[in-house]
C-alpha cells in the first residue's frame, strides 16, 4: 500500500467528525507544502508492539539525538488522540518556543514543546495553527 493510500485509510478509519477535521489538515497542509515528502507511521516499533498513535508526516529534517546518531524524520506530524487532534512540529531546540508564540492566541488547545493538541478544530484559530506548521517547514533542522 502506498503511503497516500495509508494515509486515507487511516484518516477514513477515526469516527466521523474526527475524520472530516483530519481530512481538512492534511489538505490545508498540503496546500501549504504541496510536493512535501509524506511519511505515514503506523505507531508500531521493530517488534510490532504498539508504541504510539500513527501520525501522518510531512517534509523531511535531520534529527540529530545526543549520542551523535541522526535520522531523517519529518516537519510537521499529524495524529488522532483519544481526546481530539495533535500536531507535531520537530526539531525545535526551544522547548518553550511554541507555547511563547503560539500558546496564547491559539485558542483552547495545550502546546508543549513540539507538540499542539486540541480537541477539535473549532476550539482554535485555524490560522494561529497553521502559522505555527508554516513555522515548522521554515526553519532549518
Amino acid at each position: 500500500m502506498s503511503v497516500q493510500e495509508e494515509i486515507k485509510k487511516y484518516i477514513a478509519s477515526q469516527p466521523e467528525a474526527k475524520s472530516e477535521e483530519m481530512q481538512k489538515l492534511h489538505s490545508m497542509i498540503l496546500k501549504l507544502k504541496p510536493k512535501c515528502k509524506l511519511w505515514f507511521l503506523d505507531g508500531k516499533n521493530s517488534e510490532n508492539k504498539i508504541v504510539s498513535n500513527p501520525n501522518i508526516g510531512y517534509g523531511s529534517l535531520t534529527m540529530t539525538y545526543a549520542g551523535g546518531k541522526s535520522r531523517e524524520f519529518y516537519q510537521v506530524g499529524l495524529s488522532a488522540n483519544t481526546t481530539g487532534i495533535s500536531v507535531y512540529i520537530m526539531g525545535i531546540e526551544d522547548k518553550k518556543y511554541l507555547d511563547k508564540t503560539f500558546g496564547k492566541k491559539i485558542g483552547k488547545a495545550s502546546v508543549t514543546g513540539y507538540c499542539i493538541k486540541f480537541k477539535n478544530l473549532q476550539d482554535i484559530q485555524e490560522d494561529v495553527l497553521m502559522e505555527a506548521i508554516r513555522f515548522g517547514f521554515e526553519r532549518k533542522s
